[in-house]
Parts: structure tokens; C-alpha cells; sequence
């Protein structure tokens, strides 16, 4: 008997159904140790010698592990072919050889791309050693981590607020997202006017946008006023006499390649904007892709391997890809040769590939039935990108038709047709904010140059300069991956981290910094420069990328990083007040005392006050309009219903609600969104309802609608179902990475949970 440990039981699993009955599959259920969660875990005056513990909720599968190892001739270690799955089995080999159950059994690390027959059984007959360039490499990372976080932490706690804490790739993010806030609020809107024509020809109407005026090319801000704009209207008409002179058409032919196949990076991108996925939900859904999926003759692994930053696809797979384009499409829509795409990532593994199904003999719409849905929408998408990309390209032809309206004002039309897809048959990819597409142009009628065209109307067009957009997830990814901070593997986590950090905020799937975000930005551009600018992280991933090739130590790498960063640490510490980090001056003089104003971090966030605190206790909003005093919003239509005076919005120290405008004389208040009624009754006093409200930091919770008489109340989304283990009378929805979306029982003692497709 032989042992293979994997990760999760979904892998063990599908995996134990291509091996047989020699190999017991078994999984660690993620890494088994990892450092002592204290100050000391990587001693930097020690060759930094890294202290590690088992991870508590998985000693018992250690145990487990252990115990089958006893039966067993050898032990395969076949997690992820990653530098983090590296890492997983290392771990776990040097546990059992401290604890002396290797003894002489040998260890055997085997990989694969993807769980198919054949690809596992080809791993166990190639297996190889560990490799120590990788696990080296992971260990730095997390040495790095680690130092960064265990100084940086306690120094936020002390100069600007407990509980803050920092990290060595999610603060470059920070500083992303806070840089962008800033662009946004200095930018000034410009105005600017164009100028079309309305025309026609064979009944088909179209536009052309003035590019000429009285011999002269127009730039973006030639018309910047309206009246500007109707003098040029008055004086087109009179030049165009109601006809436009076809003066020049061109005609021309390109061809669109298509993009290349997933890596992690682009199907996150894409995933988002067109699934509206979180990288989260994406790398989450893949994962169970890759893992396996019953799809009608047993559990098998849909996708390749997930985390990876090739766009390299297998000989095999490009043969079955061809054939099925052949048989689906017809064989002229395959290219004569095979395409190959260049790997952009100059550190790149190629012995991966790109993300793809692992068969493409699997249609989608044939195996949808077995999936869930977002199973379903990713796998397609999985599969439609990875088709196109050996189909031909698409061929598109342009028509550019310059249009004269007396001397020396041209317009120029454009238009375009897709004459053969191609490729966009199957798939096109998505466009980021701002990008055009081909279909944005449209078809333009038959033009002959000399030929006059009527001129229908003229038309100017007011337009203002607009700043540039927040990041999205597919937009921030994206600039991740250019700026080379962290990698495609990490993107998920960055962005989470943020959220959880309550750094940054979405809204209206837009990231936008919270005034703690900000405030620990400028802490760290301020004081840590160097260790948020975006080419020492990227520099940083370099040398880490470096390590695992063998090129370089890890030990120096952390060497050279440690010393300037204590430096730096210890001087900030000795030297920068609270004050400094947390207020902000501004060139304005307090209304009450004359002393200078600031802007401030407060409990609930930034507002402006006066720096003579506690002399002069003067505040105001960070946002009020200084002008005028701003007078409370009257609720329309209603009355206090304890005094019968008005009710008005108010602002307090937990944001804005509604009380009375008798205040202190009647002290009516209620909240300004009401609470949902989930309709679910409390299970602990059995009289009221679960209510939907939110905490003071926006949190979603459920909370008894008696309350304070009853104070029952839990995070996740409450279920009229009892629980079918301990009898609870309501359960809840509960979404973790790890695990999706589940049924649990609320009650801290009962374990009952049961899977539930999101949605």
C-alpha cells in the first residue's frame, strides 16, 4: 500500500478513482504548520531561523495521516504544483520526520496540471524530490510577511489607531486605490464641443464629426464655449449650401488576432466583467472545477491547474482543440498551423499551462445539468476562450469617407463591418473601461468620392473631460499584474485583505479608500516610502521569483531587506508623533479661536478641527460647506409622534438618522433606513422577527426586532428551517472561501451544515 496526500477530500477523492486499490488517498486539508502566531516566529539575529507550530484545527488529520503511514511502503506528496503546494509538502514531510515516522520510507513529490487519468498516473511514474529552490522561495515570502506585518502593526496602533495593521503587498494595493481617490478629487472638469452632420444616402442615415474648420485640424479643445460652437454651425450651414462633397474614401482590410488563453490573472479580469464574478468567487469556482465534478460517468477535473501565469497549452490539447473546431465549426475556421502565444511574465513557469479545460470534448451546454451555476458560467467561459484561441482570426473591413462642406471644412465618417468572424463566432473578449470596440462604429452606405450627399443638419455637442474611474476588481488585477505586485495567485487575498481591513469599500463594484484607508496611506507613503513604492514590491517579487529558480539565497535577500527596514522602523518610532500621522493641516484659521485647522482622525473618521484642542473643542464636517450654516433636511409628511413637532435628518456621531427638531426638549430619534424584516421569527424569545440592520462600521446583521428586551442576533442570513441535528428552530446562510455557500446551525455547539448553490 502506498500513501498520496493532497489537500482537500474533493482532490483525495477523484484522484483515489485513478489509482486504484494500492494507493490510499488522504488529505492534509491545506498547509499542517505554520509560524508561532507571536513576536520571535523568525528570529532575524539567528540567520533568520523560523519557528513553526501545527495548525490547531488540522493536527487530527496529521494524526490521521500518521496513522496510515504505519501501513504503508511509501508516501507520495502530490499537492498543488505551486511554490504554496511546495511549501504544503515540505511541511508535512519535515512533521512526520521530526515526529520519526518516515524511518526509511521513501518520500516521493509528484505533480500535475491537471486530474485526469493519465495525468495522475503519469505523475506517479515520474515522481521526483522535493525541491528546495521553491520551498526556500516560500519561505522568504512568508519570513517577509511576517516581518513587515509584526513591526509595521504594532507602530499603526501607535500612531494612529488600535487595531490597524499592515502588510508588505496589500499596502502598495492601498496606495493604488488612495492615489486614484486623489486624482478623482483634483480633477477639474473641462468643457469642450464637437461638431456632427447629419446625413443620408439610399435611405440609410449616418453621422460624420467635423476634424477641418476653415483649413485648420481641430483639436480636442479647439470649441470650448457654446457660442464658439453656434458660430460654427451658423457658418458650416452657409459654407455647405445643404450638400456635403464626398472628397475622399478609404477602404481597408485588418485582421484581429484572438487573445490567448487563461492565465490567473486574465480569467479573474474577465470573470468580472463579464460574470460579475469577485476574484474570490472565481478562484473559489475554479478550484472546484479543478478538483472534480460528477458530469454523469463519475467525479473528474474539468480544468487544469488554476494558479498559473502561462499561456503555454499542450501538444495534446491543441490536437483536440483543432479537431473539435473542425467538426463544430468546419475546417475553414482553423488557421494552417497550430497558434502559439508568448508568455508575457518574464518569470513564467512553462512547465504549466495555461488555464483550460482539461478536455474540450466536454461541451458545456452537454454538461451543464451536473454543475452548479456558477460551476456552469465559469466552465463555459473556461472553454470558449480556450477554443478561439486556435481558430482563425476575424476579418474586419473599415471605411474611412472624408466629407467637405465648402472650403476647407471636412468631416470625417467612420465605419466598419466584422466580414468574416473568425474567432468572435465562439468568443470576444471583454473591454475595460473607455476601450472601444469595432461594433461601437457602424456601417456606412456605398460612398464615391465626388458624389454630394445631403446635408440633413448640423449638430453641436457639448462634453466635459471626466476623471479617471475608480478601480474595479478586473481593472485593479489588471494593474497589479502591470506594476508586477504580488502574483496572480495573491490578487484574490490583496483585495480581501483590504475589505476586511475596512481600508477600502465597494461601491457601485468601485474601490474607494475609507478615511482610515487613507490616513494609514499616508502614514506609510510618508514614513515607508521606499517599502510601498511599486518597483521595489515588483523588484522584491523579482529576486522572491529568483530564489525559487536557485539564481539567488534566501537568506541574503532577507538580509538586505531586514536592516534598512528595522532602521527605519526604530526611527519612526523615536521620532514621528501621533499628531503628525493623524493630522492633516490645512491653510485656514478657526472661525472661533484663529488658531490653524487640520483635518483629523477621529472614532468615526476624518473631520476637520482646531489644533488649540482642548482649548478651542471647534469641529465641523469634512464635507460641510463653510459658507452658510447648513440648516437640517425637514421630513416631509410626517411629525414626531411624541410631540407633533417636525422631523428632520440629523447627523451624529454614528452618521445620519432622524430626530425631532425639539431637541432636547423631546429626544425622538429612529433610524434613517429602516430595518428589513427577514419575516423569520426569533428563535430565542419566540415574540418578534429578525431584523436586517447594520452596524455602526455598515456590517450586515440579524438582530431580534423586541431588542433591548430580546438581544438574540447573528451575522449571516437567517432560514425559517429547523436545524436537523439539535432542532435550532432557524438556521443560516454562511459563505466562506473555503467551503462556498452552506446551510449552518447558529447554535455554537451543533456542527450540522449542508452545501446550498449561491444565489
Amino acid at each position: 500500500m502506498n500513501l498520496v496526500i493532497v489537500e482537500s477530500p474533493a482532490k483525495a477523492k477523484t484522484i483515489k478513482k485513478y489509482l486504484g486499490g494500492n494507493f490510499e488517498v488522504m488529505a492534509s486539508y491545506g498547509h499542517v504548520r505554520d509560524l508561532i502566531p507571536k513576536e520571535g516566529a523568525v528570529d532575524p539575529d539567528k540567520g533568520f531561523a523560523m519557528k513553526y507550530q501545527v495548525i490547531e484545527r488540522n493536527d487530527r488529520h496529521v494524526q490521521a495521516i500518521t496513522k496510515a503511514l504505519k501501513k504503508s511502503e511509501a508516501l507520495y506528496l502530490a499537492t498543488d504544483p505551486d511554490r504554496e503546494g511546495e511549501a504544503i509538502s515540505w511541511h508535512l514531510s519535515e512533521l512526520l520526520k521530526q515526529r520519526g515516522k518516515l524511518k526509511d520510507k521513501p518520500v516521493y513529490r509528484v505533480v500535475f496540471n491537471e486530474i485526469t487519468k493519465k495525468a495522475v498516473n503519469d505523475a506517479i511514474s515520474n515522481p521526483r524530490e522535493l525541491s528546495h529552490e521553491l520551498v526556500d522561495a516560500q519561505q522568504a515570502r512568508r519570513a517577509l510577511d511576517y516581518l513587515v506585518g509584526f513591526n509595521l502593526s504594532p507602530l499603526l496602533w501607535k500612531k494612529v489607531r488600535r487595531g490597524l495593521s499592515a502588510g508588505r503587498v496589500q499596502s502598495p494595493a492601498l496606495r493604488m486605490i488612495v492615489e486614484r481617490e486623489h486624482e478623482i478629487e483634483a480633477f477639474k472638469a473641462e468643457e469642450f464641443w464637437t461638431i456632427e452632420a447629419d446625413t443620408e444616402k439610399e435611405k440609410q442615415g449616418f453621422s460624420a464629426r467635423l476634424t477641418h474648420y476653415r483649413g485648420e485640424k481641430l483639436e480636442k479643445f479647439s470649441i470650448t464655449d457654446e457660442l464658439s460652437a453656434k458660430t460654427a454651425e451658423k457658418q458650416l450651414l452657409q459654407a455647405g449650401s445643404g450638400g456635403l462633397l464626398v472628397d475622399k474614401v478609404e477602404k481597408k482590410q485588418r485582421k484581429r488576432n484572438p487573445a490567448p488563453p487563461f492565465t490567473t490573472s486574465t480569467l479573474q479580469q474577465e470573470a468580472a466583467r463579464k460574470l460579475g464574478f469577485t476574484t474570490q468567487r472565481t478562484m473559489r469556482t475554479a478550484q472546484q472545477l479543478y478538483e472534480g465534478v460528477d458530469v454523469g460517468q463519475g467525479t473528474v477535473g474539468l480544468i487544469t491547474y488554476m494558479r498559473t501565469d502561462s499561456v503555454h497549452l499542450a501538444d495534446e490539447a491543441l490536437a483536440e482543440i483543432r479537431e473539435l473546431i473542425s467538426k463544430r465549426y468546419g475546417s475553414d475556421q482553423l488557421p494552417p498551423s497550430v497558434r502559439h502565444f508568448k508568455t508575457k511574465s518574464k518569470n513564467a513557469q512553462e512547465a504549466h499551462e495555461a488555464v483550460r479545460p482539461t478536455s474540450v470534448m466536454r461541451i458545456p451546454e452537454e454538461i451543464k445539468s451536473h454543475m452548479t451555476k456558477d460551476q456552469a458560467r465559469l466552465y463555459e467561459l473556461i472553454w470558449k476562450r480556450s477554443v478561439a484561441c486556435q481558430m482563425i482570426h476575424a476579418t474586419i473591413h473599415t471605411v474611412a469617407a472624408d466629407l467637405q462642406c465648402g472650403e476647407g471644412n471636412v468631416f470625417r465618417a467612420n465605419g466598419s463591418v466584422i466580414a468574416k468572424p473568425g474567432f468572435i463566432t465562439v468568443y470576444q473578449e471583454g473591454l475595460d473601461d473607455g476601450a472601444k470596440s469595432d461594433s461601437d462604429e457602424k456601417l456606412l452606405p456605398p460612398l464615391k468620392e465626388g458624389e454630394t450627399l445631403p446635408l440633413k443638419a448640423i449638430r453641436p455637442e457639448q462634453h466635459f473631460t471626466e476623471p479617471p474611474p475608480r478601480y474595479s476588481e478586473a481593472s485593479l488585477v489588471k494593474a497589479l499584474e502591470e506594476y508586477g505586485i504580488g502574483r496572480p495567485s495573491t490578487y484574490a487575498s490583496i483585495i480581501s485583505t483590504l475589505q476586511d481591513r475596512e481600508y477600502v469599500v465597494l461601491e457601485k463594484k468601485r474601490f474607494k479608500p475609507t478615511d482610515v484607508g487613507r490616513v494609514v496611506n499616508r502614514f506609510l507613503t510618508d514614513y515607508f516610502t521606499r517599502y510601498v513604492d511599486y518597483g521595489f514590491t515588483a523588484n522584491l517579487e523579482d529576486e522572491l521569483d529568483a530564489v525559487s529558480r536557485g539564481e539567488e539565497d534566501w537568506i541574503p535577500l532577507l538580509s538586505k531587506f531586514w536592516g534598512p527596514f528595522k532602521e527605519q522602523i526604530d526611527h519612526t518610532q523615536e521620532n514621528v508623533k501621533r499628531s503628525d500621522v493623524t493630522h492633516e493641516a490645512l491653510d485656514e484659521a478657526c472661525p472661533s479661536c484663529g488658531s490653524p485647522l487640520s483635518i483629523r482622525l477621529g472614532r468615526h473618521g476624518r473631520f476637520i478641527g482646531c489644533t488649540n484642542y482642548p482649548t478651542c473643542d471647534y469641529t465641523r464636517d469634512l464635507n460641510a460647506d463653510t459658507s452658510e450654516k447648513e440648516e437640517p433636511e425637514v421630513v416631509e409628511g410626517r411629525s414626531c409622534p411624541e410631540c407633533s413637532s417636525e422631523l428632520v435628518i440629523k447627523r451624529g456621531r454614528y452618521g445620519k438618522f432622524i430626530g425631532c427638531s425639539n431637541y432636547p426638549k423631546c429626544r425622538y430619534i429612529e433610524p434613517l433606513e429602516k430595518p428589513e424584516d427577514t419575516s423569520v421569527s426569533c428563535p430565542k424569545c419566540n415574540k418578534g422577527t429578525l431584523f436586517k440592520r447594520k452596524s455602526r462600521r455598515g456590517k450586515i446583521f440579524y438582530s431580534c426586532s423586541t431588542y433591548p428586551d430580546c438581544d438574540y442576533a447573528v451575522w449571516n442570513e437567517p432560514v425559517a428551517e429547523p436545524c436537523p441535528n439539535c432542532g435550532w428552530p432557524v438556521l443560516t446562510i454562511k459563505t466562506t472561501k473555503r467551503k462556498g455557500t452552506e446551510k449552518v446551525c447558529p447554535q455554537k455547539d451543533c456542527s450540522f451544515s449542508e452545501p446550498v448553490e449561491e444565489g
